[in-house]
């Protein structure tokens, strides 16, 4: 008996049964795989799809070191412990990132270029250089070591280097909405060396301070329509930039003063919330025998939230069902029952403190959830030091 093999050509297969199995996947994980299965099956998944729910956060690790694959980025499923491998070319070590919101990362390059990229389906949408903020009055690439000439707001002229100035000048920016469900999204930078604010709106060609705001520079959220940055001491500025060119600032002035050596403002699920992250030396023998540096690592949050009646900062000691993002990412809040295996009344954290507000001291993968009904801490898989830090990222293709 002879036997007869048929061979199958799975590109083949009908549009309609194709669009009905992508519609059928409910993880992005899938659904990026479907995808990627051959250009007949691309074609038959949107690139946005929009019935996905959202992904539990994803925590972007360092740069491929293969050769094979030099330009695929690692990203780790925190709940699960599992890795995503990504081609994102744009990620390069010689671009740093200054933030994630709506699942899109924020880039900085060496030359002036400031960039938005979506790790999932590599969109790219580019903002205002670094070259026309306001305090930059001259970008000069051919004067090597002294490429801009900048202001302080005391009138003092300076120069910058272009490596100083991918790391060291801005410290974080968010986004307003979601590029791609709302074309008119604003980017809100925190810069580092004298805290300026400053924000820009989609296809705008520079960017511009809100100076009646300066100092509000610890973080800053997106909360209510309008942006929320606070200060040191748990004040709040209120930025409402929807007017071009004429912004509104008020405030909300805090005769209390909130410890801690952080500050992070996170809207949790329509309650606004400020978090403290108490650090400290570490001084763990092991470790300081391979370590040629000080080296900070977390060792509290506390919560706090924000009572209008006052006005003041109630503390909070539990978070009920959700669980928080903080670090570099615009701050994110999510329910646990809405992702199986997850547990609520969690803080999880990355490293980012920069050499701008600890004088070069870093973090070493400080990276971990904080418990807040015992103070416990457990930390993330360990991996090496690098320069470039992890962050949290909501994966997003839509």
């Amino acid at each position: 008996m002879s036997t007869t093999i048929i061979t199958v050509d799975w590109s083949d297969l009908p549009l309609e049964l194709l669009q009905t199995i992508a519609r059928h996947l409910y993880t992005q994980t899938d659904y990026i795989k479907f995808r990627a299965v051959c250009s007949s099956w691309r074609a038959a998944a949107p690139l946005t799809p929009r019935h996905l729910p959202r992904e539990f956060p994803w925590l972007m690790l360092r740069p491929s070191r293969s050769v094979l694959f030099p330009h695929r980025r690692a990203f780790l499923n925190a709940l699960n412990n599992k890795l995503h491998l990504l081609t994102l070319p744009e990620a390069s070590s010689s671009r740093r990132r200054v933030g994630s919101s709506h699942g899109w990362l924020i880039l900085i390059d060496e030359s002036p270029s400031i960039f938005i990229i979506n790790p999932i389906t590599r969109a790219k949408i580019n903002l205002p250089t670094l070259s026309t903020f306001p305090n930059v009055l001259n970008f000069d690439f051919h004067s090597v070591g002294r490429e801009y000439t900048l202001r302080s707001p005391g009138a003092e002229v300076y120069t910058c280097n272009l490596r100083k100035m991918r790391d060291s000048f801005i410290k974080k920016v968010i986004l307003s909405h979601n590029p791609y469900n709302d074309s008119n999204f604003t980017a809100f930078a925190i810069l580092n060396w004298h805290g300026d604010l400053a924000y820009c709106e989609k296809g705008e060609n520079s960017w511009k301070f809100i100076d009646e705001a300066r100092s509000y520079c610890e973080d800053v959220i997106y909360f209510n329509d309008t942006f929320y940055a606070v200060n040191k001491f748990g004040s709040i500025a209120i930025c409402d930039v929807k007017n071009a060119g004429f912004p509104k600032v008020s405030f909300i002035k805090m005769q209390q003063r909130i410890g801690g050596d952080m500050q992070y403002l996170v809207d949790a699920i329509g309650e606004l919330l400020l978090i403290t992250r108490y650090l400290e030396l570490d001084t763990d023998p092991e470790r300081l025998e391979h370590q040629f540096d000080n080296v900070y690592k977390t060792v509290k949050f506390c919560v706090w939230r924000l009572d209008l009646s006052g006005p003041k900062w109630e503390r909070i000691m539990s978070l009920g069902d959700r669980v928080l993002f903080l670090g570099e990412n615009s701050s994110l809040a999510l329910l646990a029952t809405d992702y199986p295996g997850c547990k609520g009344n969690r803080i999880y954290f990355a490293d980012d403190y920069s050499e701008a507000n600890y004088d070069g001291i870093s973090g070493d993968h400080d990276v971990g959830f904080y418990n807040l009904e015992d103070g416990s801490i457990e930390p993330l898989p360990c991996y090496p030091r690098i320069s470039h830090w992890p962050i949290w990222i909501t994966p997003n293709p839509c």
